[in-house]
């Protein structure tokens, strides 16, 4: 079967497409022969090695974290799941490899694709879908009532999370570009800034909690509209709290703690709690997600650009660099 892989962690953003076998399954596994596969921000990262610390892959690597497709074989343990069942999934961290025409997986890991979603539009939900459900009922804590600000929240992970903070009974405010203002406040988002024209600092006042979805360098403005006791949400800055509730050995909590001491120190003063997430694949969340995305019929965004395996660098330098319209996805 093609996949595309690494053989080692580099700045150059460049995978290659290879012939491997296909994948024999456990039994607590499904064979899945992939329909169509997401590429997100993350893959970069895997390509860089920017979070081996988190996860250390062995090499050669087969790239991809979220995907839809059909099942065609189970394990003996499986019993949610039968032969022809379109499924989709974020893959377990320490076992990835949406990039190829089948995959393993762990069953656990894995739902039946929403109803209102075909095989594309399904690709774009469930990295996002679980991230903002983790951050949101996990991290954050978030209570009814409590209002929530998504800074970068116009792009693929705001599709997903204000629905799922509107289903939780919050009130979300989203900041991001104009282009996205009609179909975030459709999903469901109480109030819109333009961050053309607004600046969030000036308009905000003593929010529960802020999603960070574009990284550290309005740290000191996000933490300014939080009120005491509140949390802030990173996306891409870890801390020692994160390996900690990760169950980290002592010198990787170290080294978390390093990194993330300054943002610590700073939010203690503000008595506010800061938090990190690293989105792992839970198929019993999903399955919540499921019923949000098919009660309020949420339809990802998807970039029209067609790709296939082959062309699979081109879509990665798309999301590295480019400016996609919606989710970057390759057809199988």
């Amino acid at each position: 079967m093609k996949a595309a892989q690494i053989q080692k962690y580099s700045k150059k953003i460049e995978a290659q497409v290879v012939d491997i076998p296909i994948p024999s399954i456990k039994d607590n596994e499904v064979l899945v022969k992939v329909k169509v596969a997401a590429i997100n921000p993350l893959e970069i990262l895997n390509i860089t090695g920017s979070v081996k610390l988190v996860q250390d892959y062995e090499m050669p690597l087969t790239l991809g974290n979220e995907l839809t497709g059909i099942v065609e074989k189970v394990g003996e343990n499986v019993h949610e799941f039968k032969v022809g069942d379109s499924i989709y999934t974020r893959l377990p961290i320490e076992k990835i490899g949406a990039f190829a025409e089948y995959v393993a997986v762990d069953a656990a890991a894995i739902w039946h694709l929403p109803k209102n979603l075909d095989y594309v539009t399904g690709a774009a939900a469930p990295l996002a879908g679980l991230t903002a459900f983790q951050g949101l009922t996990e991290e954050l804590e978030a209570k009814k009532e409590q209002t929530v600000f998504i800074r970068g929240g116009s792009g693929s992970f705001g599709q997903m999370a204000v629905p799922i903070a509107k289903e939780m009974g919050l009130k979300v405010i989203v900041s991001g570009s104009p282009s996205a203002k009609e179909r975030t406040l459709n999903a469901g988002a109480d109030q819109y800034i333009d961050y053309t024209k607004e600046n969030y600092w000036e308009i905000l006042d003593k929010v529960d909690y802020v999603i960070d979805t574009l990284g550290a360098d309005e740290f000191d403005r996000e933490l300014s509209i939080i009120k005491s006791g509140g949390r802030l949400l990173s996306l891409r800055t870890p801390n020692k709290q994160f390996a900690i509730d990760r169950g980290f050995p002592k010198w990787k909590q170290i080294l978390f703690g390093l990194v993330g001491a300054k943002f610590d120190k700073k939010a203690k003063k503000q008595a506010v709690q800061y938090r990190f997430l690293f989105v792992r694949a839970d198929g019993k969340q999903l399955e919540k997600i499921t019923n949000i995305i098919e009660e309020n019929n949420i339809v990802p965004a998807i970039d029209p650009t067609n790709f296939t395996i082959d062309n699979i660098n081109e879509a990665l330098n798309l999301v590295a660099n480019g400016h996609p319209k919606g989710k970057v996805v390759i057809k199988f």
